[in-house]
């Protein structure tokens, strides 16, 4: 009975010595005190305890400051496979300061014997988990609230504050138990019958391109994409030439983040695209009659596609991810489009460097495409070595062709990326013979260097550039005549830089003042 009696006052002297710090309306934070002593002492007599709430619970999940200590000196010896007991854990302490601050070897004796068994110790963990959740979304309001009221302060910065805090918080705070391999192995068959059952042999979303598609058996579901290029080699208009074939011929519902352009300049460039009519005339609206009733024929074609367009610049990771849910749960979009991923931003949090940034937005755009499940596609620069590099007349061709270490401003990117693909056009380096002497002329080359789940390949298209468009290399799907000499290259910020000529006015005019980078937007 003295025992018990001496148990109860060293428990309330615990309890005394608690900072107990109230919220702005005077109600004592969320907190679990005999739940976080159940649990710190299960962990000292039970070997396997620690594991099982290692997942839920980091030192600073406690309330208590005593426990945190002494919840750290537990996740240390755990870290170093030393055995965890009252012994171990007060030299732990001992080591590194903090025992007389816990209340010495009693106090750590007094927790071991609070608790018989580690039963229910997983629930108790998740308790004081959601607890210490309570209190960080506590303190987040708090502060954003405190902010609000200070009228110096900019909302519209306030508010992307906020939000990457959120963010941050959300997917600090997300935790995802493990499977079973029965289930897993199931939807894989199932996955597969599917596929099998289809005459194109493809296991995910066509992209339209024939020879993209035997690559890589269509886009996978869970896949982060990354599309990569320098300026002008046509990065834009090959994701709207798939979205095209996507959205208009096989009615798959597409959304598409655009960054960079206006929506009604992104339809501008589609309409181009799909009506075959040039850039110039679309913007002045000078066409002749039989041009008139072209648009009015194939941009029907458009109307009701299912492709859907978002033009917010400076995009935060936070607002895609709300954006991307509403647009997957409501309009069943099985694919989303960024336009592209350097001029996003993951707003709210710190940064040392523009690289981590970079890096933070990758991690979550992969995490994006596993949390719905569908393939996400983002459009990325490479910086300035490609151009940089000097070949001589035998590997002229090949100096100027991006590799991975090409990616701008993050290694992260290629890490994160289950596909890496580079387009790549020769002749805008006035390359206009490869080394086996074929024309290249109009040939675009979409060059997979990084495939997670299949092999590396390069894959040749065509490329014209009056229309922005994008075809396999032996599509006759284009009005007209189909002869090489006027399929030419794109001009776009390369107005100096004189390219085979296609002289009846090229695509690029609709959109060359449009995308004059600006001194502050990485290009």
């Amino acid at each position: 009975m003295a025992g018990e009696t001496n148990r109860a006052r060293t428990g309330r002297q615990t309890r005394k010595n608690v900072a107990a710090p109230l919220s702005e309306d005077g109600r004592l934070q969320p907190q679990a005190l005999e739940l976080e002593e159940a649990v710190i002492g299960a962990c000292m007599i039970e070997r396997d305890a620690f594991g099982l709430v290692s997942d839920y619970l980091k030192p600073e999940s406690f309330y208590d400051t005593k426990h945190q200590r002494i919840f750290a000196a537990i996740r240390d010896l755990a870290a170093e496979n030393s055995p965890v007991d009252i012994l171990t854990v007060t030299e732990q302490l001992r080591k590194v300061g903090d025992l007389e601050f816990v209340g010495g070897p009693v106090a750590i004796t007094e927790l071991s014997r609070k608790v018989l068994s580690s039963a229910h110790i997983e629930y108790h963990a998740r308790i004081i988990a959601q607890k210490a959740l309570a209190r960080e979304l506590i303190t987040y309001t708090s502060n954003i609230q405190r902010q609000a009221f200070d009228e110096s302060q900019d909302v519209a910065e306030l508010m992307q504050q906020a939000e990457g805090q959120l963010f941050e918080l959300s997917k600090t705070n997300m935790k995802k138990d493990f499977t079973q391999i029965d289930p897993v192995i199931n939807e894989a068959y199932e996955l597969l019958r599917k596929a099998a059952a289809r005459t194109d042999g493809l296991s995910g979303l066509s992209s339209g391109f024939k020879d993209v598609d035997r690559v890589t058996s269509g886009w996978q579901n869970s896949d982060l994409i990354i599309i990569a290029a320098r300026p002008a080699m046509g990065k834009t208009a090959f994701v709207l030439s798939m979205a095209r074939n996507m959205a208009v011929d096989k009615k798959i519902p597409v959304a598409m983040f655009s960054l960079e352009m206006s929506n009604v300049q992104l339809v501008n460039r589609l309409i181009v695209n799909v009506c075959e009519i040039t850039g110039d005339k679309i913007k002045s609206g000078q066409l002749a009659p039989y041009e008139w009733e072209q648009l009015d024929t194939k941009i029907t074609e458009l109307q009701h596609a299912p492709l859907y367009i978002d033009d917010t610049p400076s995009l935060s990771v936070f607002e895609l991810r709300t954006k991307a849910r509403r647009l997957v749960r409501e309009y069943g979009v099985q694919i989303i489009i960024i336009d592209y991923l350097q001029l996003m931003n993951a707003s709210g949090m710190s940064y040392n460097s523009r690289q981590e940034e970079v890096s933070t937005i990758s991690r979550s755009l992969k995490g994006l495409a596993k949390e719905l499940n569908i393939p996400i596609i983002a459009l990325s620069q490479l910086n300035r070595s490609v151009e940089n590099r000097v070949g001589n007349d035998e590997n002229k061709a090949d100096s100027k062709r991006p590799q991975l270490s090409d990616l701008r401003e993050s290694g992260a990117i290629e890490q994160d990326a289950d596909l890496v693909a580079f387009i790549h056009r020769p002749e805008y380096y006035k390359i206009y013979k490869d080394s086996y002497g074929n024309d290249l002329k109009g040939i675009a080359e979409f060059i997979i260097a990084k495939h997670r789940n299949g092999s590396v390949e390069d894959v040749r298209m065509r490329f014209v550039g009056q229309y922005a468009r994008f075809l396999d290399l032996h599509s006759n799907d284009l009005n007209g005549n189909f002869d090489d000499g006027l399929i030419t290259s794109s001009k776009i910020n390369s107005a100096s830089d004189p390219q085979p000529a296609f002289d009846n006015g090229a695509f690029e005019s609709l959109t060359a003042a449009d995308l004059t980078p600006q001194s502050d937007v990485p290009f």
